[in-house]
């Protein structure tokens, strides 16, 4: 942990996107073990998750915005109210898009498929990696930031955003490749699709860093845009799915992933 403390910011976004590309292959890559997967245990970590999204929402990316808006004697509240609200509405307009698409999710990821989720590969690939674009450039923009030394950032908090994008991931990969692999498609090509659905993390961190580290002035609009699209996905993604069947585990999830990145942040930053 040390010696990657320590790498090029650049090394770091690399590293950390292509763990969280990992963790969504790994979610995909059960399509060779199982033909359904404990949905108590995705609804525990999809919520867990949240939580760690939620608070690295305000600490990693949304306060250092604001700090660091100040700081270039800029607009504070309106930058960061402007990234925020657009970081939200990229990720819910993609949203709308695919759905205009014909892209009808999957209603669960544990093995009951209603019949809905046939034909739709490609879409349902090209949604998870969109949702992929922003969460790389937050991981990106995180490790730029606390290399810049802006206030409220640290390498620290950025190394456990990462982990709470790669823990919700998994589910991700999941839900790609497994529908596939019941509507007949082999398990190489459901894990295949499943895995390409993360590919864009790493190239999205990599520019998440560069971009920050080149325009300083514009890094507390991208924080907040990155805040903003974390709390649209949680919102429109993790939220609804992991509270679908075990709200209270998932509910406790959200607490305790919260509390751990509140006390890691806080602890560490």
């Amino acid at each position: 942990m040390a010696r990657f403390l320590e790498l090029n910011p650049v090394l770091q976004g690399l590293f950390a996107t292509i763990f969280t590309y990992l963790v969504t292959a790994m979610g995909a890559g059960v399509v060779f073990f199982f033909k359904t997967i404990n949905q108590k245990v995705l609804d525990l970590a999809m919520g867990f998750a949240a939580g760690v999204m939620i608070a690295a929402s305000f600490w990693s990316l949304l306060a250092p915005a604001i700090e660091l808006a100040a700081e270039l004697n800029g607009n504070a509240w309106l930058i960061s109210a402007t990234g925020f609200m657009l970081g939200g509405a990229f990720v819910i307009g993609c949203d709308i898009f695919l759905t205009k698409a014909n892209l009808i999710k999957c209603s669960s990821i544990s093995g009951n498929d209603d019949g809905k989720c046939t034909k739709r590969s490609i879409l349902l690939a090209c949604a998870v990696t969109l949702h992929n674009i922003p969460e790389g450039l937050a991981i990106g923009v995180a490790f730029a930031s606390a290399a810049m030394g802006v206030s409220g950032a640290s390498a620290q908090s950025a190394v456990m955003l990462a982990f709470g994008i790669g823990l919700q991931n998994f589910p991700e990969g999941v839900c790609v490749a497994m529908p596939l692999r019941r509507d007949g498609a082999s398990r190489l090509k459901s894990f295949m699709v499943g895995q390409a659905s993360g590919i864009a993390e790493p190239f999205a961190g990599v520019i998440g860093v560069l971009y920050a580290m080149a325009v300083r002035s514009a890094l507390p609009l991208t924080l907040s845009f990155s805040a903003g699209a974390m709390i649209a996905v949680v919102c429109s993604e993790l939220i609804p799915e992991s509270f679908k069947d075990n709200k209270t585990l998932a509910a406790f999830g959200v607490l305790f992933g919260f509390a751990v990145m509140m006390v890691l942040d806080v602890a560490l930053g």
